[in-house]
């Protein structure tokens, strides 16, 4: 159908070693997923049902750089495990969950961590602090087929070469099949979904010229400056 207005690009993300792209549809993001990172944003590191908010597909991005936003003063790394789908629907169950996995690609959660404060306090939605232009750097999507799945392994994340954050996947509260499954409940899945698994405590702030190294073992480690 012709449309009134030009209709937007759709958000494709470089696939490692593939000439083809991977199709974004939707991008989920799992909060306090590691026990220390819980603690050290002051909540209780028990096994809670997990909460989602969510980031728009074009926050996704690709390109190496993050631009400064305006209206904070402290913008904040998170590096997650970013999972994505071939294929979803309603109420998956968790021992079939990784069937509907494409595969994995280390992402960035950039946090505009004083206005998140704010809707906290005033519980408000978190849009404003999560959902921002190219909020989500994100590196070469690696199929499962080729890295196997991503259920350990070492993920951290360098700041001008110093190390902010480390764990292992293994750490993660919520297991990705769990995820899949939960989300499930809440939402239709689908193709071209993403899912951010949760971030690993360290968590601290970035200021323009600053360069991160998100690395997730198995995966390309991705680059990010800070313009």
């Amino acid at each position: 159908m012709p449309t009134v207005i030009p209709a937007p690009y759709p958000v494709i993300l470089p696939v490692n070693e593939s000439r083809n792209g991977f199709p974004v549809r939707r991008v989920y993001c799992v909060g306090r997923n590691y026990a220390a990172h819980a603690v050290e944003m002051g909540h209780d590191p028990d096994r809670e049902a997990p909460f989602f908010f969510q980031k728009n597909p074009d926050n996704l991005d690709p390109s190496g750089t993050f631009p400064y936003p305006p209206l904070t003063h402290d913008v904040h790394h998170e590096v997650e495990l970013a999972v994505m789908l071939k294929s979803g629907k309603s109420n998956i169950k968790a021992s079939n969950a990784l069937e509907h996995v494409y595969g994995y690609a280390v992402a960035l959660d950039m946090t505009r961590r004083d206005l998140q404060a704010e809707a906290k306090k005033a519980g408000r939605p978190w849009e404003a602090a999560k959902a921002f232009e190219r909020s989500a750097p994100v590196g070469p999507v690696v199929p499962a087929a080729d890295c196997g799945f991503l259920g350990a392994g070492r993920i951290a994340l360098t700041v001008n070469g110093e190390t902010r954050q480390e764990g292992d996947l293994n750490q993660l509260i919520w297991k990705i099949p769990e995820i899949i499954s939960k989300l499930s409940e809440l939402f239709q899945l689908g193709a071209g979904d993403v899912i951010l698994t949760g971030t690993p405590s360290g968590v601290g702030p970035v200021v323009r010229g600053d360069v991160l190294e998100a690395s997730i073992e198995g995966l390309p480690t991705l680059t990010v400056k800070v313009t």
